[in-house]
Formats: C-alpha cells, structure tokens, sequence
C-alpha cells in the first residue's frame, strides 16, 4: 500500500531535474544500463503492488467488521490496478513482466513473512507504515529517472485515500486502551528495520539499481547523498507515527 500525505513526502521529491530526468523515456533508454536499472525499478515495483494486494486479500480476514472489510477490498483493488498500470508499462517497453518482477519475489516474500501482522491493527499499522517506507523510497529514486517513467511510478505511489482511514482507526483503539500504544509502537519500529534492510539488499543485489543511486546513469546521487536519502526515510517515518500516536 502506498499511504503519503504531502507532508510525508521526502524533501527532494520536488529537486531540479537532472540530465537523465529532464529526457523522455526514448532519450534516456538509449543507454543499456539506464534501461535495466529503469526495468528493475519497475520490476521490484509490479511485484510490490501485486503481494500488496494479496496481502489485503488476506488481512480483510481480520477486520473487525464488514465496513472495515470492504475498505480494505477497495485499497486491494487500488493495488491490482497500479500493479496492472506497472506490468502493462513493462510490456509496452518490450519487457516480459515476469521475468522482471521475478529477482524481486523471494526478498518481498521474505519480507511480508517475516512481518505478518498478527492482528487488525497490526496489520494497518504496516499498511500505513511499512509501506510508505517503501513510497519514500522509490520517490526518492523517481527523481532521478527520465520524465515519463517518473510519472509513472509517481502515479502508483499517489496516496489512495486511505491513510486518513488507517490513522483514525489506530488511534481510536489507543485511546480505548493506551497500553496498545506501547505494543504498536515496537511493531512499528520492526517494521522499520526490516524495510530498510530489504531495500539496501535489493539495491545491493542489482547492479543497476546501485548504479542508478551512487551515480552513474542517474547523475547527481553520491555515497553521502545515499546517507542523507535514508535520513530523509526515517525523518518522514518519525512523522507518520506521531500521525498515529505512537512513539518512533
């Protein structure tokens, strides 16, 4: 899920374009690795979206009530549909979807295992938390992609409305009872690590994703900007949990 109030949004998502990111994807596609970091991106991305969904279809299995239950079909097929937006883009640029969703299957799955909520609020909780940590990421990395995929993967991180939802119902049960406070808060700083951790392995395990951030085709990013990014992660995520109440 893909929860992002403006506030949320990293600090440099609004950053002068670079030479990569002022071209169009016909112009930028012209260098090799360029290409395969873009595929990669949007790769990790599809898939991301695609266990997004199957992870809703499974959470509304918790919810409290029916109402709540059919809000959380509605995010599903949010979800479905930018995966849909994503494996489309893929095939148009004559890529097979499947092919570049699959380097990213075992470190998501891995990641959705070992973060599977045990409850209702534990799994709104990583909905609005874990996953915005995710959209920080690839906004992050949007700024420095050529304008019409920037667009495109800016378009699938669009908060979908429901982070409003996702607040008002963790902070009610905090104030039935305050000790939940204290359970979802280490919940959250869980989440936290784990997330991070994932994407410096993702990053790592692809040559040209790593390219695109510590410079190379995607210009601008260094060692020192790569720490700053993080920093810019964690500042927002302090920021969502004073949304809901919770110590960071």
């Amino acid at each position: 899920m893909r929860f992002m109030t403006s506030s949320d949004k990293p600090e440099n998502a609004s950053a002068a374009p670079t030479a990569v990111a002022a071209q169009d994807w016909a112009q930028a596609s012209a260098e090799p690795q360029y290409r395969a970091a873009v595929v990669d991106l949007l790769g990790a991305l599809a898939y991301g979206e695609l266990a997004a969904f199957e992870r809703l279809a499974e959470d509304a299995k918790l919810a409290p009530s029916l109402v709540d239950k059919a809000e959380l079909a509605k995010m599903a097929s949010a979800e479905f549909h930018h995966f849909e937006r994503l494996r489309n883009r893929l095939t148009e640029i004559g890529e097979d979807a499947t092919q570049a969703m699959e380097p990213f299957v075992a470190a998501l799955d891995g990641f959705h295992r070992q973060t599977a909520p045990s409850d209702w609020l534990e799994g709104l909780v990583k909905a609005y938390v874990g996953d915005s940590i995710a959209s920080d990421f690839y906004r992050e990395v949007a700024a420095r992609l050529d304008s019409d995929t920037r667009e495109l993967v800016l378009a699938v991180l669009d908060d979908t409305g429901h982070a409003e939802f996702a607040v008002e119902k963790v902070r009610a049960a905090i104030d039935a009872d305050p000790r939940v406070g204290g359970r979802l808060a280490l919940w959250a700083r869980r989440l936290m690590g784990e997330a991070l951790s994932q994407s410096q392995r993702v990053v790592a395990d692809r040559d040209a994703l790593s390219t695109m951030l510590v410079g190379g085709v995607a210009d601008g990013f260094d060692l020192a900007e790569v720490g700053r990014m993080f920093s810019r992660i964690t500042e927002a995520h302090t920021k969502r949990m004073a949304a809901l109440g919770l110590a960071a």
